[in-house]
Formats: C-alpha cells, sequence, structure tokens
C-alpha cells in the first residue's frame, strides 16, 4: 500500500456542506428503510472474483471510456486547460445510462465537481434535508450546471457534452448506404454489450450497504470535504472504487485521467512519478492513496459503520445454519461423552465447563469462542478487528469435526446454556448474542439494527475526535 500526506501538494478541494453533528437517533425528517440482510450483506471488501468480473466489463465495453478521445477540445490546445461540470448525479451500475455518460467524460477528460450517488436508497432519496437532495422518481443520470440548468437521461446529457466539450462536426457519419448499414449493425452490437457490465456486476454499485444508510440508527461518519478520485471508466479496478463510494454514499470530485490524458503528467509531478488509477486524495485524514483494495478498506474503516462481511457466506450460513442447527445439537453432547456409563462425571466436566464460560464472559466485555479453521470464525474476528473492538478469543479447536475439536465439553456446555453450539459464538457483557449471521440477534443484525457500533471518528475542522464507546454494550442488552 501506498499512502502519502497531502497537505503540501494538493490545493485544497471544494468543501461539502458541514457533516451533522452525531447523534444516536436518526434526522425525523428521513424515511426509516431498513435493508434486507441479502441486500445489505451484498457489499462486502471485493475480492478476486469482483476483480476478474470487473475486468471482464472492461473488456465487453472496449474501446470506450478508455482513452482521451481525438474530438476531445481538451485535447485541442495546450492540454493545461482544465475543462469541468458542476454537478452530476450517478448510479455506477445502473445496467447502461450511467455509464454512456461517466464513458464520454472519460473520453472528453472532464472534470465533474461533485458527482453524486444517487442509488434508490441514497440519501438523495430519503433524506430531504440533504443538500443534494432530489424528489422520489427523479430520472438519473442528471447533469446540472454551475447556473441550475439541468439535463436529465444520458441521452440529452451526451448531446449537451458533444455540443460543449468536443470538437463540433468530428462525430459525422458517411452518406454511404453500405457503410450506414454496417454502421447500424455494429452500433446494435454495441448496444447489446452495453448491458453486460451491469449483469457482470449485478449486486454492487446499485445500493447504500447497510453500514453507510441514511436510515441507520446511528450516525454515520462523513467526511466533511469532497474526497477527489481520478479515475477513468474502462479500468476495472477504477470501477471497483466508485462501485464502492455509491455503496458508502459518498459524493466525490471526479479527475479524468484516461490513456492520454494530460492529467496523468500532473498526476506524476503530485505524487513523484506515478499516474497509476484510481488514485484518492482525502484531505479530511490528509491522505493520498493508490491501489483500489486498499482504497476500499480505507473507504469503508473510514465513512462507513463496519466493514460488511462476505456475501458468499452470508449465503452459505443463509443454508448451513437450519440445516446442521440440530445435527450439531444432538452431536454436541454425544462427542463430550454424555452416551457413556460415567454420567456423573460428565455432569461434573458440564457444570466446570459452564463455570469456565461464565467467569471468561463476565471478566472480559466481549469474547468470542472459535474454530481456527472456520471461515465463519475468522469473518467474525476481521469484523470486530474492523470496528476496533477489543475482544477476547477462546478456540475449541480446529473444527467440530472428531479428531479437530480440542474442547467438547466446552462446546456442549454452550449448547445447553444458550440453545446454540455453532461457533463462533460471541458473548458481550456476559451475555450471548449468537454467531456472526444469526443468533441473538447475530453480530451483522445487531451492526444493522443499531445496536451495535464501534468507536467511530467525529470529523470536525480541528482534529479527528474519537467518540467514547461506554455505552453501546449497555445499550445493546437493554
Amino acid at each position: 500500500m501506498r499512502v502519502m500526506k497531502i497537505a503540501a501538494i494538493v490545493a485544497a478541494a471544494p468543501a461539502l456542506p458541514q457533516a451533522a453533528s452525531f447523534s444516536t437517533v436518526p434526522h425525523p425528517q428521513i424515511q426509516q428503510r431498513r435493508p434486507t440482510s441479502a441486500s445489505a450483506l451484498s457489499m462486502s471488501v471485493p475480492n478476486s472474483f469482483d476483480t476478474l468480473t470487473s475486468g471482464l466489463a472492461s473488456i465487453a465495453r472496449l474501446p470506450f471510456g478508455v482513452t482521451v478521445s481525438s474530438d476531445a477540445k481538451r485535447m485541442q490546445g495546450s492540454g493545461n486547460d482544465d475543462l469541468t461540470i458542476s454537478l452530476l448525479y450517478d448510479v455506477e451500475n445502473d445496467m447502461d445510462d450511467c455509464r454512456l455518460v461517466r464513458e464520454r467524460i472519460s473520453e472528453l477528460d472532464l472534470i465533474v465537481k461533485t458527482v453524486v450517488p444517487a442509488a434508490p436508497n441514497s440519501r438523495v432519496f430519503v433524506d430531504p434535508s440533504y443538500e443534494f437532495a432530489l424528489p422520489e422518481g427523479s430520472e438519473i443520470p442528471r447533469l446540472v450546471l454551475e447556473d441550475g440548468e439541468t439535463f436529465a437521461g444520458s441521452e440529452d446529457i451526451l448531446a449537451y457534452l458533444d455540443e460543449t466539450f468536443a470538437v463540433e462536426g468530428a462525430g459525422s457519419t458517411s452518406d454511404n448506404g453500405e457503410s450506414d448499414a454496417k454502421g447500424q449493425i455494429v452500433d446494435a452490437t454495441l448496444n447489446a454489450a452495453s448491458y453486460l457490465p451491469g449483469l457482470l456486476r449485478a449486486g454492487r454499485g446499485q445500493q447504500v450497504c447497510s453500514a453507510a444508510s441514511a436510515s441507520s440508527k446511528l450516525p454515520v461518519p462523513r467526511p466533511t470535504k469532497s474526497l477527489i478520485l481520478y479515475s477513468y471508466e474502462g479500468n476495472q479496478f477504477c470501477r471497483l472504487v466508485r462501485e464502492v463510494l455509491t455503496e458508502l454514499d459518498l459524493p466525490y470530485e471526479l479527475r479524468s485521467a484516461g490513456k492520454s490524458s494530460p492529467r496523468r503528467e500532473q498526476m506524476a509531478q503530485m505524487t513523484g512519478g506515478s499516474s497509476q488509477c484510481p488514485y484518492l486524495i482525502d484531505e479530511n485524514t490528509d491522505t493520498a492513496m493508490f491501489e483500489s483494495a486498499d482504497i476500499i478498506r480505507y473507504l469503508y474503516k473510514t465513512y462507513a459503520l463496519w466493514t460488511p462481511p462476505s456475501e458468499l457466506l452470508e449465503s452459505a450460513s443463509d443454508v448451513v445454519t437450519p440445516l446442521f442447527k440440530p445435527i450439531y445439537q444432538k452431536l454436541a453432547p454425544i462427542q463430550a461423552g454424555a452416551n457413556g456409563e460415567d454420567t456423573a462425571s460428565y455432569d461434573a466436566a458440564i457444570a466446570k465447563a459452564k463455570s469456565e464460560i461464565e467467569d471468561e464472559t463476565n471478566s472480559n466485555t466481549v469474547v468470542i469462542y472459535t474454530y481456527s479453521l472456520s471461515p465463519f470464525c475468522t469473518e467474525a474476528t476481521d469484523l470486530l478487528d474492523n470496528l476496533d473492538i477489543k475482544y477476547k478469543e477462546i478456540s475449541l479447536g480446529k473444527e467440530w469435526i472428531p479428531g479437530l475439536i480440542e474442547e467438547p465439553i466446552k462446546r456442549a456446555a454452550l449448547g445447553e446454556m444458550t440453545g446454540q453450539t455453532s461457533l463462533p459464538h460471541i458473548f458481550i457483557g456476559g451475555k450471548s448474542i449468537g454467531g456472526i449471521f444469526s443468533g441473538t440477534p447475530g453480530l451483522v443484525p445487531a451492526l444493522e439494527e443499531g445496536t451495535l457500533m464501534r468507536p467511530h471518528k467525529e470529523y470536525t475542522a480541528t482534529a479527528l475526535q474519537p467518540v467514547c464507546l461506554h455505552n453501546w454494550i449497555t445499550s445493546s442488552l437493554a
């Protein structure tokens, strides 16, 4: 990861409206739309499969949105004059229209002073007090000029972009009928291909995740100064970052930096030689960084209530938990020796294990019982780590399979105490909340409901002030 301090190299970015002070009570005007678990958890940190499908999405749209076009007015002069758009409402993965607009913005090498993510559950549509609020049902994409003139829909926006920022007549077509016929075939093929990126990236960049939802019961940390993103539409890694910006509902300044863009030389001067995209600048924390994976983790860590866990594991949990729960409940006491002849020894061992569990869970604020080989347990501890929550991890072995479990008695005792024998098993303030995706109510459901939170940071004009978390455990057990 390459991270740089930017105070000395970047001019001040235009400020967004001052973020509201943090409160545990949602704004009364915000429509309370609690997302379903499926929509909330389809937005974890991108993995290698996401990188692959994003790459295929870029290939499907070649050569669009990659190289600055020869008909761009910016390329006709010295290349040093930035051409800007004031405001663009956008949804990263809307299947077609928004993508066509972003492709042309890259080809014309434009700067968009403010890109406002406008997913259906964005602040744009659910918070009337939001600076960029629109009436529900407003057409997206939507371009707003400095004087307030508005263009809605890709056709009108593209016409404006070409008329304003492209050399006149550069895109004229031939009068030859045969050429026109071939052109129509090509156009039809390209139009069909324009839907492939949306299909390949289905589920990403379409909705605001629950970790950043305006309807959350907890205050979501927001930047007071606009984020700045150097990006171009056809880059698979830039797409991953823009998807997360949509999912976190974060407005940003877009600085196009496609191939042949003079802006790449400017980037190299700022960064000491690199013109790699994506490149994120955040003056709120005096940070700048390359690498999509690092940027995305940073965005979740800084501007979300938590980092969503793997949606693949969540889907697997939906299948595995109800299927295997009765099996686990019957198997746990058998593995612990309940069917043996010496029932008194078994009962004594269970009583001792229960006492140990009570001591462990009452002497530590957060306790998690795990298996070292379980991906669910690893995901749960990673989530707690990302939340900056201190916890005590107690391993019961490698897995529940005979020969791999090391403390079957304690597992059986957990089952008798709580009814849950599967791991991970999380206790807060001495009481069980279950596993990562399910339980009473489970770690992720508790986060979605706002009964658990991390020690988030409140962004002020002077410093980052940590907010005390001494009340969150009490509230979770109320």
